[in-house]
């Protein structure tokens, strides 16, 4: 294992213990160079199905290019990071046992925008304006005056 602050390979394991979800072994480790500290976590790699995006193009899950978007979108809104973990973790053991090989990034995106929705109007919105690539503010208009009117509905009913 490479040190993330000077690079060396020589380092050791201190201490390790099972994270708290059982799905990965928490190392922490020692740079013999440095003697700075560093945690790793060890986990087996999952097998994902590969994203089918708009254009065709299919390329590997990444758990953190969601992860980047959503956290973007809940910027100075009141959705914990543990929240953001645990719906990804959901997200992606779905996938995985779904057992398909290619998905639609659209599943995907669908599957992110109605967490958001559940979660908070604004991050939402702010999610659906770059996924659904608003070009003018007639369609973000529109997705506003949907999403009042979903949320007048629920609370007449």
């Amino acid at each position: 294992m490479r040190c993330p602050y000077c690079r060396s390979t020589k380092t050791r394991v201190a201490n390790s213990r099972l994270s708290r979800e059982a799905d990965a072994i928490r190392r922490r480790r020692e740079c013999l160079d440095c003697k700075r500290r560093f945690t790793t976590y060890e986990k087996v790699e999952d097998i994902t199905p590969l994203v089918i995006k708009k254009d065709g193009r299919r390329e590997a899950f990444n758990r953190s290019k969601i992860y980047q978007g959503i956290k973007k979108a809940c910027e100075k809104r009141p959705i914990s990071i543990d929240d953001i973990e645990q719906f990804l973790d959901g997200l992606e053991r779905k996938l995985q046992e779904s057992g398909l090989k290619e998905v639609p990034s659209t599943h995907i995106g669908e599957q992110v925008m109605n967490q958001l929705r559940r979660w908070d109007d604004v991050a939402y919105v702010r999610f659906a304006s770059v996924y659904r690539h608003f070009s003018d503010i007639t369609e973000f208009m529109e997705e506003i005056k949907n999403l009042a009117a979903t949320k007048g509905n629920k609370e007449s009913a």
